[in-house]
């Protein structure tokens, strides 16, 4: 195989929602109540909802600027670029990339909906997620059917409600929600409460997959104010493995054998000692914490029910027999700043290309259309047109030379790091 002949499914990428979303989806009743976009200080765009307003507009969305800018937070839509919150350029971004299809995370609501579900009206929350589905499934992805995979956001403080939604989602195609990876860090009940089980039964029986996407539940904190920022966002997927652990010991998985969930932006390099952690643990613990794996092992719990996803992890595939080859997925996490757009064929590849053809495609695309029960390629014409080298002829107009778009940027001297108090006093701006 050749880097040109992949074809690239991106199990995490992010949107930017547009101005007007809500415009044709809300009912009457509420229209006036919708989130809508008003203007700040400084020429910036900030969704208003229930009289607040939502900062972060952006949410680190500087794909296409110069590295240098990474430490800006966009606030305006002029400072990112039109793929993030335009679908018809979107598809031009990705073709550009050599990625055929996305799931894209929202931003204003954050990962999982928690700004939603922490509204106090909760009949005008329930219509306003209800008004983001519709958007997200027919103006985002059902615009160019075969290119992005929907993901429903859930009333999640009513587990009925968020069962009558999730079936009403199904109805149109969606096989994935988006879900806290802790929820009691947003005031919902644990995983493990009974109360979710009626949602768990529901995803089992309508093959929908359960996507805890890191900072879902809101970010781990600085270690200090003084702290290199660098230190941070080293260990961001990692932090994942806190969540992981508390899923990977639930006893639900008993219950709901062919539930599946993945943790979304968490890394794969982890999780061989993570799954040896666990068996140790099981083996010498056990006895008396009352776990109760069977005559399996936490790590086959693991291997079958748990996607885990990379951008660039050369050790994590070098490792992948010990992760669960089935299980893992590229992305992209377009526009973040760890997203490797325009040249992720080119980062990947390298990672990829000593790997046996079967292996490289479990990993850049059979494993996602096998969990999310996607076919891209009928709509696309076949599989011919939607490789890497087919893709990236359509989008030779488009261009993917950095630009500057301005910004906020931490204000530190020459040469000092960058700490996490620069960042807070940016985003305290936004």
């Amino acid at each position: 195989m050749e880097m040109n002949e992949m074809v690239l499914i991106s199990v995490d990428d992010h949107l930017i929602e547009p101005e007007g979303m809500f415009d044709h989806h809300m009912p009457a009743k509420f229209k006036d109540r919708a989130p809508k976009v008003v203007r700040g200080t400084g020429g910036s765009h900030q969704w208003q909802l229930e009289g607040l307003r939502a900062p972060g507009l952006g949410l680190n969305a500087v794909a296409g600027r110069p590295k240098s800018e990474y430490g800006f937070e966009p606030v305006s839509y002029d400072q990112v670029r039109k793929g993030c919150y335009d679908v018809d350029a979107r598809i031009e971004d990705m073709n550009a990339n050599g990625v055929l299809a996305s799931i894209c995370f929202g931003s204003f609501p954050g990962f999982a909906g928690a700004r939603f579900q922490k509204m106090e009206d909760k009949a005008l929350a329930l219509a306003t997620i209800q008004a983001y589905n519709d958007w997200h499934v027919h103006d985002w992805c059902g615009k160019h059917p075969g290119r992005f995979i929907p993901i429903a956001l859930l009333p999640l403080w009513d587990a009925r409600l968020a069962v009558e939604e999730l079936k009403r989602m199904v109805k149109l195609g969606v096989h994935a929600i988006s879900f806290p990876e802790n929820p009691a860090i947003i005031g919902l009940p644990g995983i493990h409460h009974a109360c979710w089980d009626p949602l768990w039964a529901c995803c089992e029986e309508n093959a929908v997959v359960v996507n805890c996407h890191i900072g879902s539940a809101g970010n781990p904190p600085y270690p200090s104010d003084e702290s290199p920022i660098d230190a941070w966002i080293t260990a961001m997927p990692i932090s994942i493995a806190g969540a992981a652990a508390d899923w990977l010991f639930a006893s639900f998985w008993k219950k709901y054998p062919n539930l599946r969930m993945t943790l979304s932006e968490g890394g794969i390099g982890w999780i061989p000692y993570f799954l040896e952690r666990a068996d140790f643990t099981y083996k010498h613990h056990g006895a008396w914490t009352n776990a109760d794996f069977g005559r399996e092992k936490p790590s086959d719990v693991f291997r079958r029910h748990v996607m885990t996803c990379f951008i660039d992890d050369e050790f994590g595939l070098q490792n992948r027999g010990d992760i669960g080859i089935d299980m893992i997925a590229w992305e992209c996490d377009y526009p973040h700043s760890d997203c490797t757009w325009p040249e992720s064929p080119e980062v990947l590849w390298p990672s990829l290309s000593s790997l046996s053809t079967s292996d490289i495609d479990k990993i850049t695309h059979q494993n996602a259309m096998r969990v999310f029960n996607f076919d891209p390629f009928a709509p696309m014409g076949g599989q011919d047109n939607c490789t890497v080298g087919a893709l990236r002829a359509l989008a030779r107009h488009v261009n993917t030379e950095p630009v500057s778009r301005g910004g906020l940027n931490p204000s530190v001297e020459k040469g000092e790091p960058v700490t996490s108090v620069d960042i807070k006093k940016v985003l305290s701006h936004v």
